[in-house]
């Protein structure tokens, strides 16, 4: 008896059908997957966290969730609020305050600063050069860039205020995957066995411990060297600290890191007069600049035994090809991946052993 010849048509139309109903369901829920990756990611990288507050609120899943809305909301929400209406009022200040600088003409240099290794000679001459040209010269050629800036930062503003929005429906969303969170991990592991059997299980729970290693990585040390980055502004009398120290958690995250807004910030000092300020703000910028190169990969390794290399690398890529969603979407990737393709290679290892044997 001839078995049934397979009916191609009916396999490609149904094909077709399922592509054209996630696709269309992709389609009309385009304006919410940003905020809904968000939400998962942020979910995932806290829950820990939401378990130990709900044990400390008489189990109530309610008021966890809503304990954790509301620390959503502080965290996200209000900084770019203030962000805003602080870009908002002080535009016209920093613009002021640049003149003021400009007008007060650049100080010498120290002796010691020449002695440097590699860059004092150099650092020396351009800076003898700049006081060659006087007020008048550094104005001309600083004055022409504030109006720009100036008009930069009110445009971010406009960007800033999108992107509340669309904080603010994250946490929305947050709150409704906090309040159901075990039937989601449910079903997101059953997808997995199904594609996978245990391995595509494996491949899910890796995922998520990926999203925690790269929170506490990259989210944690950017908190602690932006703190820490401010509090030295803060002791060296630098203007706008709380506003610096708002755009070097930013540089972290996108992993530039604080040295682009501490190095000026020391340059700064120096041209103020402050010498030891300048020396203190100087070496302080040197151990917050390096403190990712220790505390990063100590707090990534907490949250999944992967390479660093492989989390950096997804980190960056990430960044690059997806935006700041990226660095969490790159190393989950390039983790499951990895993991997928060394258990593949791992199958082969029995095998080869038996035949080994006589």
């Amino acid at each position: 008896m001839t078995a049934p010849r397979p009916d191609l048509a009916k396999t490609t139309f149904g094909v077709l059908t399922l592509a054209l109903l996630i696709g269309s369901s992709l389609w009309i829920l385009r304006p919410f997957l940003g905020a809904t990756i968000w939400a998962a990611m942020v979910v995932v990288a806290t829950w820990p966290a939401f378990l130990w507050i709900q044990a400390r609120l008489w189990k109530r899943r309610s008021l966890a969730v809503l304990v954790m809305v509301v620390i959503l909301l502080l965290l996200f929400v209000l900084p770019l609020t203030l962000a805003i209406s602080t870009i908002a009022s002080n535009a016209e200040e920093v613009v002021a305050w640049v003149r003021m600088l400009i007008s007060q003409g650049p100080p010498t240099l120290p002796g010691w600063v020449q002695r440097l290794p590699l860059i004092g000679t150099r650092a020396t001459k351009a800076w003898n050069d700049l006081v060659a040209a006087g007020v008048s010269g550094l104005e001309a050629q600083v004055t022409p860039y504030i109006r720009q800036v100036t008009s930069f930062l009110l445009a971010q503003a406009g960007v800033l205020g999108a992107l509340t929005l669309q904080f603010l429906l994250t946490v929305v969303i947050a709150g409704m995957m906090y309040a159901s969170g075990e039937s989601a991990a449910a079903v997101v592991r059953r997808f997995g066995f199904k594609l996978g059997g245990q391995r595509g299980e494996d491949a899910v729970v890796l995922a998520g411990k990926a999203i925690r290693g790269v929170a506490l990585g990259v989210g944690v040390t950017a908190i602690i060297q932006a703190v820490v980055g401010g509090i030295g502004l803060a002791i060296a009398g630098v203007s706008f600290a709380a506003l610096l120290t708002a755009v070097m958690f930013i540089l972290c995250i996108v992993q530039v890191g604080p040295t682009l807004v501490l190095a000026p910030a020391v340059i700064w000092v120096f041209w103020s007069g402050s010498t030891g300020w300048g020396i203190f703000l100087l070496v302080w910028t040197v151990i917050v600049g390096t403190m990712d190169n220790f505390l990063r990969p100590l707090l990534i390794r907490r949250g999944a035994d992967l390479p660093l290399l492989l989390i950096f690398a997804g980190v960056i890529g990430g960044l690059l090809g997806f935006g700041l969603v990226g660095i969490f979407v790159g190393p989950v990737m390039l983790a499951v991946s990895y993991t997928l393709v060394t258990a593949w290679l791992r199958d082969d290892e029995p095998l080869a052993a038996d035949a080994a044997q006589p």
